[in-house]
């Protein structure tokens, strides 16, 4: 298996994992009438702002936080809400039909939708963060965390956030277009990873006819490779014990693997969004060596601490997160992720497979479509403007029709089967 093929291999397992908690998470808050409660106050302002005083709060609001002349659009509207919560449902019902991280198309979405870049990373580390917080299930996965493994791990993320944040904010300072460009070759080139490996293990598994689950497996942790083996013999003090209770002796690792592990899944968070929960749980177990269940606990962990530090100290502070896009991705993505997990109880698993490496695919032809424009727009290219505008628009609307097809395909089946799903829960 080529390099290409493994760094698929290896993304695949960590959107599977993080879609895992972003099904725990919603059933949390869905479940528990005091988070509802909470969620509803959390909605007040975005729905009165785009309702009721649009006009007023985008004018009063200097160009830094998002006035009209700031972003194309960052301002208050009804539209952009409802936007906010289509785009959040689509994420949550991919997230929870194929169980692989739908969060990876938000930030395209956005982006699609007139958001600067800088702003739609942001806003996707706000609306993650305001999720982890209200579903926060850490005390349940106590036993589970090695509270040392997870610390000195947070160390690295913050480090690697920091950069990350640094990095999109010089970029966006010195040319906006430039750092639009950026997050876009970023997206481009992780999507077509991750859809290319998911077309591939779509298509073999037709050939052969297995029909498999949604989540096409092989997230779960292993026994040690040959890598953990090697980096957890290496003494490099202080080291770092973990799985006293999973393994006798337990294990241990220097903290320089920690930290460096950790400035990787920050930098990942601070660049792109999506909390670097998608790389933390390959990492652990197929890197570090640490077992699946301490994995699952500490990437709990590490995505409130991590995403919230990400988008307070990185964007928020500096205007970069979009209030009402945050709470309309966090609504709809709540029910989408519901919705899409009870379709899989009545769909074979082949077929979700084959729609999640469409959806993925869609993602990075739109954001490989939008590059041109971009660099022509920097000099980097020559290109006229009507011919990048139209790989752009195709791009926009070939990803909005893959995705939008998939929503209402669930949603019909969700709604043709209610009767049987029924049944299934009873």
């Amino acid at each position: 298996m080529n390099f290409f093929q493994q760094w698929g291999k290896f993304m695949m397992m960590g959107a599977t994992a993080h879609a895992k908690w972003e099904l725990e998470t919603s059933r949390v808050i869905l479940g528990d009438k005091k988070r509802m409660i909470l969620l509803g106050i959390l909605l007040v302002p975005a729905i009165l702002g785009s309702l009721a005083f649009a006009d007023q709060i985008s004018g009063a609001m200097p160009d830094l936080l998002g006035d009209k002349n700031a972003y194309s659009p960052a301002f208050y509207s009804t539209g952009i809400f409802i936007a906010s919560i289509l785009i959040g449902l689509c994420a949550g019902l991919i997230t929870g039909c194929i169980g692989a991280g739908g969060g990876f198309i938000i930030a395209p979405a956005l982006m699609s939708a007139g958001i600067k870049g800088i702003l739609a990373v942001g806003t996707d580390l706000f609306h993650i963060f305001a999720k982890a917080i209200m579903g926060s299930v850490i005390h349940k996965k106590l036993g589970n965390i090695s509270i040392p493994l997870a610390l000195v791990f947070l160390i690295g993320s913050m480090i690697g956030a920091t950069l990350g944040g640094i990095i999109n904010r010089v970029l966006y300072e010195i040319n906006p277009v430039l750092s639009d460009a950026f997050i876009t070759t970023i997206y481009a080139i992780m999507l077509g990873l991750l859809g290319t490996y998911a077309m591939t293990d779509y298509l073999k598994s037709r050939k052969s006819g297995q029909q498999g689950d949604a989540h096409g497996g092989g997230a779960e942790g292993a026994q040690m490779g040959s890598l953990p083996k090697k980096l957890q013999a290496l003494n490099v003090p202080p080291m770092i014990s973990f799985d006293h209770g999973i393994t006798p002796g337990g294990r241990s690792i220097s903290w320089l693997f920690l930290v460096l592990s950790g400035a990787l899944v920050g930098l990942a968070a601070g660049i792109m969004g999506v909390g670097g929960g998608f790389l933390t749980f390959p990492i652990f177990v197929y890197v570090l060596g640490v077992s699946s269940m301490t994995t699952v606990g500490t990437d709990i962990f590490q995505i409130v601490f991590t995403a919230g530090y990400a988008g307070i100290t990185q964007y928020a502070i500096y205007g970069f997160i979009f209030y009402t896009l945050a709470m309309g991705m966090l609504l709809g993505s709540l029910f989408g992720i519901q919705i899409g997990a009870l379709v899989t109880k009545v769909v074979p698993g082949i077929t979700i497979r084959g729609f999640y490496a469409m959806a993925v695919l869609a993602g990075a032809v739109n954001r490989i479509f939008a590059l041109p424009s971009k660099l022509g727009k920097m000099g980097y290219i020559t290109i006229s403007k009507p011919t990048g505008a139209f790989l752009d628009t195709l791009g926009i609307w070939s990803f909005f029709i893959v995705i939008g097809a998939f929503a209402i395909w669930v949603i019909g089946t969700f709604l043709i089967n209610i009767d049987k799903l029924k049944g299934k829960e009873a």
